[in-house]
């Protein structure tokens, strides 16, 4: 009863402040105590008492009143800084100014004219608090003050951190001294003392963490491509917050040392309460946020390249090794990417890469009891974390492709591509998981490790496969093209340039992967395909790249696709012929009009390939559920706009790199064919034409996918309908020339092979082929083209509104911005 009687005086207080037509006098102590007073407990209860529809009827009617209880909640949690929080009651009143300005700030920041009222000094009150001036004795913008206070606070002992056993237990340690690298939360980078865990600072962290975010949330106000930068992320991430070192520490430990399985005990989770997962996920999308930052600068490096170490075996950091550089023209420094920047110890590397496999593996995680164990949900901000890494310190880049612990990252990657693929509100997390692979792709060892053997089993709904990583990424990516929903129809490009980035290293692909190709040619080679859009061709381009590089560099062990392209080799002769008069290119644009309509009728009926089973206790990819929110994305740039062509050093010198180098990650793309003989009798596969190799046996969900792919492209190209000049100028282009001389070779000998011996098993045809060579018969081998990620401000945008949606649908307990008026996106109900 008392509760709700506290909860009554709080609430009426709020009306009073809403309902004055004077302005509240600053100095009146007794009236602005109740908003900070131990009469709400909870973040929850400020939100339920203070009603979004009073806050702006304050900001509207009465500014006077609302900037002066914006300023008093941060005098308040100045002068607790300053007092080092000592007492339960002063601790209380933290958290309580914490919880109202993090009611208030996102309406603030909806109307532009109240975003600079944080960094102007309010009219008749410099001056009267000594807390709120800085050194020269002028009056601090409330948000430094803020800021500055909130950071003090994060390392405040009893209250944020476990108090120091070097101080005694009547003397509290000043805030405005204290070394805070002496307090950073978990052991990892720069810091090998593991301090006591206790639920109440965690639940403290949290509420801090989430008024932080909201502070910087003011990007999400301010429409995609807003030249403004945000003072709030330039200042907390300059050299003027003296805590930046710890807190940038703190935050990536806490994040990689979580392990939300513990001892592993079935159903630990429902027994007892985990206070460490909300403040390891605050953490992480603070942190995703502050490396958001950039200032336009380019200056930072990303090479880290010191010669320091990281930290002592104390708990002291080594300040000179990760000390700031100058940024460019005087401008101020993102101090978080450039310690990011220049992380560089292997056992470092090894802590984060550790950290962020388990928490992205733990969604995967099988167990004979269903729902046994804990499962985390904020995997995409894992994966924007884990490409931060890998944009802004190339050293962690290549150690991650130093072994074959990548593979831990891939296969969670490739998982949520599939079972994503049919929901529009994740279309986010297939462009993100693309991306990262995209990155990756453009690395050659990333192609080597793909040649590992795939064990682990999850369950997913694609075909069961014997084969390798690079077979899982092909058949997944196949399942996305020919199933996914028709907005992931511009990751197209990306899919296949991961493919072609990665073939000349394939050294084994399986009967199922083979097949996937050999469909996905088949379809996007179909006429009405390539004439609905001026850049549908591009996607043949790519794939026959794929068959060149393999039959080039990677033709021994490869007799699988070497089979399926002789049974196909119909595709190749039709793409070969394809037509370039003006009449058979009206005939196949017209023969698509008239099908449109009925194409998705006619479908499911039509003849198709038989397909392997599904993986046992797969479940299909399921459509978002009717009123799921989803945020919407900033334009993805183009295939061109997103990498840049480099040609991979030749492969003599790639071999003798590989000889030089110690542990080096594998033979060369033509290890394989470089060592065949000249005399050797050329190895061929053909087996006479397979009934189900014409373009009608395309997969039913494979045609759906590219009709949809087609008439949505043709929308989008307006007017725009196709010419002879058009056709040839790119059919005379197609690079046939390796694939038809394969086929000149293999088809007569396989023929004659299969009627002398009478061979009609696929088996004995294969073990034929894989014996064989076409050293010497081949055009002369063609350099390896790598399409590497390139950053543009097309895809900085497209990450920071990803980022954004991600942490304003993932904060609804409490709904800190929702019903807002945000800018940077759409909230939208699928």
């Amino acid at each position: 009863m008392g509760n709700s009687d506290t909860k009554l005086n709080f609430r009426k207080a709020v009306i009073q402040l809403t309902t004055k037509t004077q302005p509240v006098e600053a100095q009146d102590e007794a009236f602005w105590d109740q908003f900070w007073t131990d009469s709400v407990t909870s973040v929850q209860d400020v939100f339920a008492l203070v009603p979004a529809a009073e806050i702006r009827a304050l900001r509207e009617e009465s500014p006077s009143n609302l900037a002066t209880l914006c300023y008093k909640a941060v005098e308040k949690l100045v002068m607790a800084a300053e007092s080092s929080c000592a007492t339960a009651k002063e601790q209380q009143t933290v958290l309580n100014c914490v919880r109202l300005l993090t009611r208030i700030l996102p309406y603030i920041f909806e109307d532009a004219d109240w975003r600079g009222f944080f960094w102007s000094t309010l009219p008749g009150q410099a001056g009267e608090n000594d807390s709120l001036n800085d050194e020269d004795g002028g009056s601090m913008p409330l948000a430094q003050s803020l800021l500055n206070a909130l950071s003090d606070l994060l390392f405040c002992p009893d209250f944020t951190v476990a108090p120091n056993k070097k101080a005694g237990p009547e003397t509290h340690e000043d805030l405005q001294s204290i070394d805070s690298c002496e307090y950073i939360w978990e052991s990892g980078v720069g810091f090998a003392h593991s301090p006591a865990h206790y639920p109440h600072h965690d639940q403290n962290r949290s509420e801090i963490l989430k008024l932080l975010l909201t502070c910087f949330s003011e990007t999400m106000y301010q429409p995609p491509g807003d030249p403004l930068p945000n003072q709030w992320l330039t200042y907390f991430a300059s050299s003027e917050n003296r805590h930046a070192l710890p807190l940038f520490t703190s935050l990536l430990n806490i994040v990689c040392a979580y392990d939300p399985i513990g001892y592993g005990m079935p159903y630990n989770h429902l027994l007892f309460s985990d206070y460490r997962e909300p403040t390891v996920e605050v953490a992480l999308q603070l942190l995703i946020v502050v490396l958001d930052h950039d200032n336009g600068q380019s200056a930072i490096s990303v090479d880290g390249t010191t010669t320091g170490t990281a930290m002592d075996q104390g708990a002291e950091i080594t300040r000179e090794v990760l000390a700031p550089q100058e940024g460019s023209q005087g401008e101020p420094q993102n101090l978080f990417v450039n310690y990011l920047s220049r992380i560089h110890r292997e056992e470092d590397f090894h802590f984060i890469l550790k950290g962020i496999t388990n928490l992205l593996n733990n969604p995967l995680i099988q167990t004979y009891l269903p729902n046994s164990c804990k499962k985390i949900n904020f995997h995409q901000e894992i994966l924007v974390l884990f490409w931060k890494l890998c944009e802004f310190n190339k050293k962690f880049l290549f150690y991650v492709l130093k072994s074959s612990d990548v593979l831990d990252v891939i296969a969670p990657i490739l998982y949520h591509l599939n079972d994503s693929r049919q929901d529009q509100s994740r279309v986010g997390l297939m462009h993100i998981g693309v991306f990262i692979l995209l990155l990756l792709s453009g690395e050659r060892n990333f192609g080597v490790r793909l040649n590992k053997p795939y064990t682990v089993r999850v369950p997913m709904d694609i075909p069961v496969f014997t084969g390798t990583h690079a077979d899982f990424l092909i058949i997944v990516f196949h399942k996305i093209i020919t199933t996914g929903h028709q907005r992931l129809q511009p990751l197209f490009d990306c899919l296949l340039t991961i493919i072609v980035n990665v073939s000349p290293y394939l050294k084994s692909l399986s009967m199922v992967a083979s097949t996937k190709l050999l469909h996905l040619l088949e379809a996007f080679s179909t006429p009405w395909f390539l004439f609905s859009n001026p850049s549908n061709h591009h996607l043949v381009f790519f794939l026959l790249e794929v068959f060149n590089n393999i039959i080039q560099y990677q033709f021994d062990g490869n007799a699988n696709l070497v089979y399926t392209i002789i049974r196909k080799r119909n595709v190749f002769h039709q793409l070969a012929n394809l037509p370039t008069d003006r009449a058979s290119i009206e005939k196949a644009v017209s023969r698509k009009r008239k099908g449109s309509e009925a194409s998705q009728r006619s479908v499911p009926n039509s003849p198709t390939v038989t397909d392997p089973p599904s993986m046992e206790g797969s479940f299909p990819a399921k459509e978002a559920q009717p009123g799921t929110l989803k945020a919407t994305l900033a334009e993805m740039p183009g295939i061109e706009r997103l990498t840049e062509k480099m040609e991979a050093s030749s492969l003599a010198e790639q071999a003798a790199e590989d000889a030089d180098a110690p542990g080096a990650a594998g033979p060369s793309p033509s290890d394989t064919e470089s060592s065949v003989e000249d005399n050797k009798p050329a190895a061929s596969t053909p087996v006479p034409q397979s009934p189900t190799s014409s373009t009608a046996s395309i997969q039913p969900d494979l045609r759906g996918a590219i009709k949809r792919t087609a008439s949505m492209s043709s929308r989008e190209g307006g007017e725009w309908r196709p010419t002879s000049e058009w056709v040839q100028s790119w059919k005379q282009k197609l690079p046939l020339q390796t694939i038809m001389r394969l086929l000149q070779v293999l088809v007569p000998q396989v023929e004659k092979i299969c009627i002398d011996k009478g061979l009609t098993d696929e088996s004995e045809i294969l073990k034929f082929l894989q014996h064989g060579t076409l050293v010497g018969l081949l055009p002369v081998p063609h350099p390896i083209l790598i399409r590497k990620y390139q950053a543009n401000s097309g895809t900085t945008m497209w990450f920071r509104t990803y980022m954004w949606g991600i942490i304003y649908l993932r904060n609804v307990d409490p709904p800190i911005w929702y019903d807002t008026d945000v800018k940077l996106f759409e909230i939208q109900r699928v």
